[in-house]
């Protein structure tokens, strides 16, 4: 219907308008989840970095200096043991030593690989490795060879 004298009227929606406080209006709860989310994420960030970090200073470190320790290895159930490296005056001085030195003391009941000879001076008897009692064998004394042993006095074990 059209009044005379008059242009028809024309009902347009205005625009929406954005809500500006739709994201302060939420819950205590939504908001102590957001703020706690944020610090998570915060924390992560900085162990991150703290990470790389110490993996940075450890590999300059580890140039830095040359390692003054050896691992020595031992049989099965015992871990490696430490050990001071050896000077270049004193390895060549080690080598010609370890040429005569046929026994040495056990190290918690273990011997090490060079002298897998196990010997219990009390019974006066030495274990050969593979031998019966050999893995249960708390040795006094190791020797590298069964002739070292012998010439110690001991003797083989009877089984």
């Amino acid at each position: 219907m059209q009044f005379l004298g008059h242009e028809p009227i024309t009902l347009q929606a205005a625009p929406p308008k954005s809500n500006q406080f739709a994201a302060t209006c939420e819950t205590p709860r939504a908001q102590e989840v957001h703020a706690v989310t944020k610090l998570v994420r915060k924390m992560l960030g900085l162990g991150i970095l703290a990470a790389v970090g110490y993996a940075i200073w450890r590999a300059f470190q580890s140039r830095s200096q040359p390692s003054t320790i050896t691992w020595e290895h031992q049989p099965f159930p015992y871990p490696p043991q430490p050990q001071a490296a050896p000077s270049h005056e004193e390895s060549a001085g080690a080598r010609a030593n370890d040429l005569v030195a046929t026994s040495i003391d056990a190290t918690d009941g273990a011997c090490p690989t060079t002298h897998p000879i196990k010997a219990k001076l009390a019974s006066g008897i030495y274990h050969v490795p593979g031998g019966a009692a050999y893995d249960r064998t708390r040795a006094d004394r190791c020797y590298a060879d069964t002739a070292a042993a012998e010439a110690d006095g001991l003797r083989p074990v009877k089984r």
